[in-house]
C-alpha cells in the first residue's frame, strides 16, 4: 500500500513513477550553482512536503483573477489531464530552484513557447471587456504573487522554518517572477501581502461560474480510496489558510473541524511514503552537480 501511494504521488509530481523522469536527472548535469543557493529558502520551502498543500492553495487564489481563470478557462487541460498539468508546472518550479541556469532558462523558454498562443478576452471586475495574454506581465504578476504567498503561507503552518526568515523567501522566489517578466516582484512579506491586498482593494478580483468550476474540481478531483479522503483533508488545510475576504470570492468557508492538524497527520503519512522507496530527490540529483563542480574547482596537489 506505502508503495502504491508513493508511486501515485510520484507521477503526479513528476510524471513519472520512479520519480526520475529525464528532466529530474538532468538537474545533476549543467556548469553553474543554479540560481538558489543549496539548503537555502529556496530550496528548503519547495522541498517540503508543505507544498502539496501549497499548490492547491495557489491556484485557489489565483482563479480569482477573472484574465488568469480566463486563460485557463480557455487553453488549460487540467479537465481531461488533471496529473499532466500538474507535472508540467511541477517540472518548471524544480528546474527553476534546483537546476543549472542553463536548465532554468530552457524550462522558462518551454512555458513562454506555450504561453505565446495563450490569448483571448475577459470581463474584468467592473464589468469591461478586455483582452488577455499568458505573456502579459501584469498577469505573471498575479499569479507569482498568488504562488508566492501560497508556499510561503503553508511553509509557516507546515513546515520546517525558513533559513533568513520569510523575507529570504519572497526575495529569492523573486527572482523567478523576474524569469517570467513580472517587472517589480516583491521582495519582502510585507510587501508581498500588500500587493495582493491591492488586488481585492481595486476590484481586480471577482468570483463566478468559471471560479466555482475550478473550486468544484479542485474540491473533488478523481482519486479513489484512502488517496481521495486525504486529498480531500489538504484541500480544507488550503482553504482554512486564506484570509477570509478571497475565500468569500470564492465560495468556500472553513472547516469546523481541526483540519490543520488533519493536513499535518497527511503531510508526515506522504512523506513517509515518498521516503520508502530508494529514489533520489530533485536536491539530491541537484547536489551532484554541485559536488562535481566543487571537485572540478579544487586545488589539485
Amino acid at each position: 500500500m506505502v508503495q502504491t501511494l508513493r508511486a501515485r504521488l510520484l507521477t503526479a509530481l513528476s510524471g513519472d513513477p520512479g520519480g526520475s523522469p529525464a528532466w529530474i536527472r538532468e538537474l545533476a548535469e549543467g556548469d553553474d550553482a543554479g540560481h538558489f543557493a543549496a539548503g537555502g529558502a529556496a530550496w528548503t520551502v519547495h522541498g517540503s512536503m508543505a507544498t502539496l498543500v501549497a499548490g492547491i492553495r495557489a491556484l485557489l487564489l489565483q482563479a480569482l483573477h477573472p484574465g488568469a481563470m480566463a486563460g485557463v478557462h480557455d487553453w488549460s487541460t487540467y479537465r481531461q489531464d488533471p496529473l499532466g498539468r500538474l507535472s508540467g508546472t511541477v517540472r518548471w518550479v524544480v528546474c527553476v530552484t534546483y537546476g543549472s541556469t542553463a536548465q532554468a532558462d530552457r524550462e522558462t523558454a518551454r512555458v513562454a513557447r506555450f504561453h505565446r498562443r495563450v490569448e483571448g478576452a475577459y470581463v474584468d471586475g467592473t464589468g469591461a471587456e478586455r483582452s488577455y495574454s499568458a505573456g502579459d506581465p501584469a498577469l505573471a504578476e498575479w499569479v507569482h504573487l498568488a504562488f508566492t504567498d501560497a508556499f510561503l503561507t503553508c511553509q509557516q503552518v507546515w513546515g520546517e522554518p525558513i533559513p533568513g526568515g520569510p523575507d529570504a523567501y519572497v526575495e529569492e522566489w523573486s527572482r523567478a517572477g523576474r524569469l517570467m517578466r513580472v517587472a517589480e516582484p516583491p521582495t519582502t512579506e510585507a510587501e508581498l501581502r500588500r500587493r495582493l491586498r491591492g488586488y481585492l482593494e481595486r476590484g481586480e478580483l471577482r468570483g463566478d461560474e468559471r471560479v466555482r468550476e475550478v473550486v468544484s474540481f479542485l474540491r473533488r478531483p478523481m482519486l479513489p480510496g484512502a488517496a481521495g479522503i486525504g486529498y480531500r483533508l489538504l484541500f480544507e488545510g488550503a482553504v482554512a489558510t486564506i484570509p477570509r475576504p478571497y475565500r468569500r470570492l470564492l465560495g468556500l468557508r472553513r472547516s469546523p473541524l481541526p483540519v490543520v492538524t488533519g493536513t499535518r497527520i497527511v503531510l508526515a503519512i506522504a512523506g513517509r511514503a515518498l521516503a520508502s522507496g530508494e529514489g533520489k530527490r530533485a536536491q539530491d540529483w541537484a547536489r551532484e552537480r554541485l559536488a562535481r563542480l566543487r571537485q572540478a574547482d579544487a586545488p589539485s596537489t
